[in-house]
């Protein structure tokens, strides 16, 4: 056994992980359909105005607005209905005063027309191409209108670089009718699961063995924050094996992390992997759970070692590479949503290890819920978690907790 010898504050830790994640550079261009999310590498400028017409905003008849002054119910201004103009269309014939034109809800508006009267205001005679309409309702002029260029002009920004589009902004990039939009590359996660014990799942059990649980939460947490995920075949305890798995990872992954192999026992050899090949900026954190974290380099490869146990791991996915990655991917830090609530039952915690502790939300308390470091139901089986500073060894019941929800 080979004990930590120093461990950093949590709040060193993030700095340090932080400080090593580079803003990817890379650019590739993506459909407009895979937008939604994506970051925008560079400016869009708007090549059309939007809307490139001036349009009906409602179903109606377009007039001379002047046409309209002083109707109303029992003295309505009668005007004659000489065309109609439907979506997709283009009018035929200007408007004249004392005529009007029916009108589809976003249809091109005729030349020499200002102004659009709802249907709801009108009255018609029956009669052919031709037919009298009776406006119960003054409108002034632009009213009822979508101007041309009103939503975008030719040369406006539409998104900037840096943006993270949303389906609001994808919207806008399609009504200027690009198709395909410029965006900054996903940083690439190697996930690497270590132990001669981890099976895949799918496959028999046997004796001494478990089923592989930190790929799959690790690949959950990467794909959700913005990085590609490219899960890797387990090594085995051996610097060999391992050396062979970083030289894999190393060929697709701008970012390496291990699950295993980051404690203190003869077969957890990240520490000596790290320190023979690059370099390592900490060995331990002092927090609970997840003490036995690393965080280093090789070559140009940032490295998270990640506990074995698989609420130590998620837990620290959640808290180191979770900001690392959004740094990467240029997203915005991770803000979860809070709720302040008492605290259901008393919990003791480690004098000296800043500990992040699960909870339940029910019944307006919240409900402990960490089990043990090893057992993932002591985060999936919970709403969120409490912080307790590492100067606290007992919250008792009834305290009010601020919950960070997952």
């Amino acid at each position: 056994m080979r004990p930590l010898k120093e461990t950093v504050l949590f709040h060193d830790a993030v700095r340090m992980v932080l400080d090593g994640a580079v803003p990817i550079d890379r650019v590739e261009r993506v459909a407009l359909s895979a937008g939604d999310g994506r970051v925008a590498a560079h400016d869009v400028i708007a090549e059309v105005d939007v809307p490139p017409f001036d349009r009906a905003a409602m179903d109606g008849y377009a007039v001379v607005a002047e046409d309209t002054f002083g109707a109303g119910t029992h003295s309505p201004k009668t005007l004659r209905c000489v065309d109609r103009v439907f979506t997709g269309e283009m009018p035929v014939r200007p408007i004249g005063r004392g005529e009007c034109i029916e009108i589809a809800t976003g249809a091109p508006l005729p030349y020499g027309a200002d102004a659009v009267v709802m249907v709801e205001e009108t009255e018609r005679d029956a009669g052919g191409a031709e037919f009298s309409v009776r406006v119960l309702t003054p409108v002034y002029p632009r009213q009822n209108v979508g101007r041309r260029a009103a939503d975008l002009k030719v040369g406006e920004r539409v998104i900037r670089q840096g943006q993270v589009l949303s389906p609001s902004q994808v919207g806008a990039l399609a009504a200027t009718g690009v198709a395909s939009v410029d965006v900054y590359a996903r940083p690439v996660v190697a996930i690497l699961s270590t132990g001669n014990e981890i099976v895949e799942p799918g496959q028999p059990l046997a004796p001494g063995q478990i089923y592989d649980i930190n790929r799959f939460t690790l690949q959950a947490v990467v794909e959700r924050h913005g990085g590609v995920a490219v899960p890797l075949p387990t090594a085995a305890d051996t610097i060999e094996d391992l050396s062979a798995a970083v030289d894999a990872a190393i060929g697709v992954g701008d970012v390496l992390v291990f699950s295993g192999g980051s404690s203190v026992g003869d077969r957890d050899l990240i520490l000596d992997l790290l320190e023979r090949r690059g370099e390592v900026a900490f060995h331990g954190i002092a927090v609970k759970p997840g003490k036995p974290t690393a965080f280093g380099r090789i070559g140009t490869r940032p490295v998270l070692g990640m506990p074995g146990y698989p609420a130590s791991c998620l837990s620290n996915a959640y808290l180191l590479l979770v900001p690392f990655l959004r740094k990467m991917a240029r997203l915005p830090a991770w803000q979860p949503a809070t709720i302040d609530l008492p605290l259901a039952r008393r919990v003791v915690s480690t004098t000296g290890r800043h500990q992040f502790y699960t909870v339940r939300v029910g019944d307006g308390f919240a409900e402990p819920a960490f089990k043990a470091s090893g057992d993932i139901t002591s985060m999936a089986q919970a709403d969120g978690y409490i912080e307790i500073p590492a100067q606290t060894d007992v919250v008792e019941a009834g305290t009010t907790v601020t919950v960070k929800l997952f």
